[in-house]
């Protein structure tokens, strides 16, 4: 039997996880065993990368305006510009407490010199009030992942492959048994969803975070929506216009029958729709609507959480701070977000479905 050493392994199949596996490789030299799927080109989406969110803390929208055009250029000199594109989402909701949010999401995103726009209710309908963000970066995964996997081989990311078994232990360590190898690695990051749930257990589960079963809907093609991507804040329900009329992509919380008809309400009779496919699936929010990240109790594994579609875009200021390479600005910012925080009274929280 043989024994070797690693200093990290990555469990999650995000643009944000394969980031910070390959930063820590590339940037900063460490060993890095990378756990993840490929899942987009088999699987509906489970979410969207954006270089903006709602957000309303003027200390993450200085620290994504820091950090896009590092991701930016490291993007693209993988995937070349078949990686991300350009896009103009909208941000839009019906209750009073969202258009209060709507509000300072646009002073935040002009004090950033970011362009936002009030749009009028004939854009969106009715009772609702709306917020688009102009030129923004939106990154395409099919193209990505495939960039993003040739890019951790480059870099010697060792990735899991059928027949190896990893086992995360409570101190945050973990091994990695392949026939007569076994590969000891000195710290975990779990850094998706269903990572976390995976191998986080009932024992070591913190408070902050709340299990929530989410769904996507596919539709066939439908009339063009009113931007390629949209943000429901009421719900958290998203869409996604696809491509060359291939219909829309629908995520959001709640099982596959609400969902549906929720969905039905908001693309309203002019825009009835047939689904071309679907799935359930276990997500997770934190209770104040913020990022949740740090070690579990402060020694067990690392957790990645809550980021909401601008995470892909703060993965070099992750990867810098679990190798304790932060800059004073990411250090704090992150410090504040530690996954055992408390959630009442908050510092961080953010407007969300979970606010």
């Amino acid at each position: 039997m043989t024994e070797a050493r690693a200093d990290f392994v990555i469990v999650g199949s995000t643009p944000t996880a394969r980031l910070v596996a390959g930063l820590l490789a590339s940037a900063h030299g460490k060993s890095v065993v990378f756990s993840g799927e490929s899942q987009s080109g088999y699987r509906l989406p489970r979410g969207v990368d954006l270089s903006v969110a709602p957000i309303t803390r003027p200390e993450t929208w200085a620290l994504l305006k820091a950090g896009l055009p590092e991701t930016l250029r490291l993007i693209s000199r993988m995937g070349g510009r078949r990686a991300w594109s350009r896009v103009d989402p909208i941000l839009f909701s019906e209750a009073a407490a969202g258009r209060e949010a709507l509000a300072h999401v646009r002073h935040m995103a002009l004090a950033f010199g970011h362009a936002a726009e009030r749009l009028p209710a004939k854009v969106i309908g009715p009772g609702r009030e709306g917020l688009l963000l102009r030129d923004t970066v939106l990154l395409h995964r099919p193209t990505l992942e495939i960039a993003l996997d040739a890019w951790l081989d480059q870099h010697g990311v060792r990735r899991l492959h059928d027949g190896e078994v990893l086992t995360v232990r409570a101190d945050g360590s973990a091994e990695l048994a392949a026939g007569e190898e076994r590969l000891d690695i000195a710290q975990t990051v779990l850094a998706d969803d269903p990572a976390i749930v995976t191998h986080v257990t009932a024992a070591q589960w913190p408070a902050l975070l709340l299990r929530q079963v989410a769904s996507t809907i596919l539709t066939e093609p439908t009339p063009p929506i009113a931007a390629p991507v949209m943000h429901r804040l009421d719900t958290g329900l998203t869409l996604v216009q696809q491509q060359a009329g291939r219909g829309v992509v629908a995520m959001g919380p709640g099982a596959i029958d609400p969902f549906a008809a929720a969905l039905g309400v908001l693309l309203d009779k002019e825009r009835q729709f047939r689904q071309a496919g679907q799935s359930s699936y276990e997500t997770l929010l934190t209770a104040d609507a913020a990022p949740a990240l740090g070690r579990l109790r402060g020694t067990g594994p690392d957790i990645i959480a809550g980021l909401g579609p601008s995470g892909a875009f703060l993965a070099p200021a992750i990867a810098r701070w679990l190798c304790g390479k932060g800059t004073p600005a990411e250090n704090v910012w992150l410090g504040a977000r530690l996954v055992d925080r408390q959630a009442v009274p908050s510092s961080v929280a953010e407007f969300g479905a979970a606010a």
